[in-house]
């Protein structure tokens, strides 16, 4: 190569880099190079031979030819993840600050509202149970305490539903993130990884205490059943049991959107451009899916009453529909080869 082109591939592999948001050490352990070999190739000092050059292009998603022309033209995107069909969206800097700046706002809201849907029926069952062992005065009957308990149900269930719809519009802009491919400004993707890594810590504390909270549930229900063998007090236990389970959810849910909003902007994890089509397609299989589950759950539960056990739907729904995706992505994936 000349050395006027060995300058321009030089600049190509810094601003690709930087672009990207990583260091000389990063790019050097993705391509499994020393970091003093990458300084050489941006340097000029040293030219990556052709293998480095095919792993170069597969790591940046650009072509080849783009990485080899003797001069500085627009990025030319593998097939691999961009299709010439697709619409790339550009996201600024301010964009992508105004994006997680919502998404940090309706993270807590959302996970209010799904708290509120665990917690919603514990009145009624508490209610009920009360009246039932004629722990009530006379007047408060079987039928008036369900029907208190079911008005608490619905107001906690409907201020949910405002919290998912006014949340929902805040970020209706940045829906195309969910997918479409995108390319971001100058310097956006080192800042949002910057700010995932200092949130990483965050992240794993609020999961791992998510998840025991849910698992630790059961405790009071166990722990009420048998220090006394009583139907109002399995009543409390039930509802101590959703309420750790609401504290459980709310950390995972506010944490997980948080997180997601980085991997959307990153477009790493479910968020990466293949999944991004597969997301594509199975969004109204997903929308389907969950209205059924919803109305599943509303039916079974008002016809039996057992809302201390109907809850159990929502986890097991959520497997399901984990591993419904993860087939539906495998189907997708092989039409494409």
């Amino acid at each position: 190569m000349k050395g006027e082109d060995v300058m321009i591939l030089a600049d190509k592999i810094m601003e690709l880099r930087k672009k990207n948001g990583w260091s000389q050490e990063e790019l050097a352990e993705k391509i499994g190079v020393s970091r003093q070999s990458v300084s050489k190739w941006e340097s000029a000092q040293a030219v990556p031979d052709l293998n480095k050059i095919l792993v170069l292009s597969k790591v940046f998603g650009v072509t080849t030819d783009y990485l080899l022309k003797d001069e500085m033209v627009e990025e030319e995107y593998l097939d691999l993840q961009q299709d010439v069909s697709e619409e790339v969206r550009h996201v600024t800097m301010e964009q992508a600050n105004e994006f997680m700046g919502l998404k940090q706002m309706t993270a807590t809201r959302i996970a209010i509202g799904v708290a509120l849907c665990i917690l919603s029926p514990i009145m009624l069952i508490v209610l009920s149970g009360a009246a039932e062992m004629g722990m009530l005065s006379v007047a408060f009957t079987e039928e008036r305490a369900a029907m208190i308990g079911l008005i608490i149900l619905i107001l906690f269930v409907a201020s949910a539903v405002f919290l998912f719809i006014t949340s929902g519009s805040k970020t209706h802009d940045y829906e195309f993130l969910n997918t479409e491919i995108i390319e971001t400004a100058y310097g956006v993707n080192g800042m949002v990884r910057e700010k995932q890594k200092r949130y990483r810590n965050i992240y794993i504390r609020n999961c791992a205490l998510g998840v025991c909270f849910c698992i630790l549930s059961v405790v009071p229900l166990f722990m009420t059943i048998f220090v006394a063998d009583n139907e109002f007090m399995a009543c409390i236990g039930v509802g101590l049991l959703l309420c750790m389970i609401a504290v459980g959810v709310y950390l995972l849910v506010k944490t997980g959107i948080i997180w997601e909003s980085y991997e959307k902007l990153l477009q790493e994890g479910e968020y990466n451009k293949i999944a991004k089509r597969n997301n594509k397609k199975n969004e109204l299989i997903g929308e389907i899916y969950w209205m059924i589950v919803a109305a599943i759950y509303l039916a079974y539960s008002f016809i039996t009453f057992d809302w201390h056990k109907t809850w159990i739907v929502w986890p097991i729904a959520g497997v399901l529909f984990a591993a419904l995706i993860a087939i539906l992505n495998i189907i997708h994936n092989k039409e494409e080869i």
